[in-house]
């Protein structure tokens, strides 16, 4: 159980690091931060590159609004970037990162064909985002509960928390009760 949860755990940290560097490496690639154009590895190598590329994937605007479409993309995946490195309201982070690759995806096949987004790997970490924010739901609704029992569940030692409490567990020698655990720990009591 507890090596499923840091396994659980070590992929959520895993999958926000993996999109912050996707986000953060192509903003640095706009700003020419990886190189000029032309060197190995360099998408842009500058600004103005970027908005040609972002010029192609939207074609129906203007020449003013590709400029608009980019900066709003590049602060956009700063301010994503960014959020899910330090941790900061992941689950929605992650869910503006779904739309934003899914977004992407959709205009690179639509301007580009379908061999570009799947080479990059816009639908899969479009659909990581998405697993992540999901995750990241299910493991908020995991928590043990903050709230102070009622005086009556109190000194009952009936606590509201289902993962606080564990029934007729035996402890290996034996016995057998009830035994009431900490909110934060997983484990029964010895008795």
């Amino acid at each position: 159980m507890q090596s499923t949860k840091r396994l659980s755990n070590a992929a959520r940290v895993a999958m926000r690091v993996a999109l912050a560097a996707g986000f953060l490496s192509a903003v640095s690639d706009r700003f020419g931060l990886w190189g000029p154009f032309g060197r190995p590895g360099v998408s842009w190598g500058g600004f103005a590159r970027f908005l040609d590329y972002t010029a192609t994937l939207l074609p129906f605007l203007p020449t003013t609004l590709v400029a608009v479409a980019g900066w709003a993309a590049t602060v956009t995946e700063i301010t994503l970037g960014v959020a899910l490195l330090v941790g900061v309201r992941v689950r929605l982070a992650a869910l503006a990162s779904g739309v934003l690759l899914l977004t992407f995806a959709i205009a690179m096949t639509a301007a580009l064909g379908p061999e570009a987004p799947l080479s990059y790997s816009v639908w899969s970490a479009a659909a990581g985002a998405f697993l992540l924010a999901h995750d990241q739901s299910a493991a908020s609704r995991a928590l043990p509960s903050r709230e102070k029992p009622s005086v009556e569940a109190a000194s009952s030692g009936i606590s509201s928390d289902p993962e606080s409490t564990r029934h007729s567990q035996g402890n290996g020698r034996g016995e057998s009760g009830a035994t009431v655990a900490s909110p934060r720990s997983t484990t029964p009591s010895a008795g």
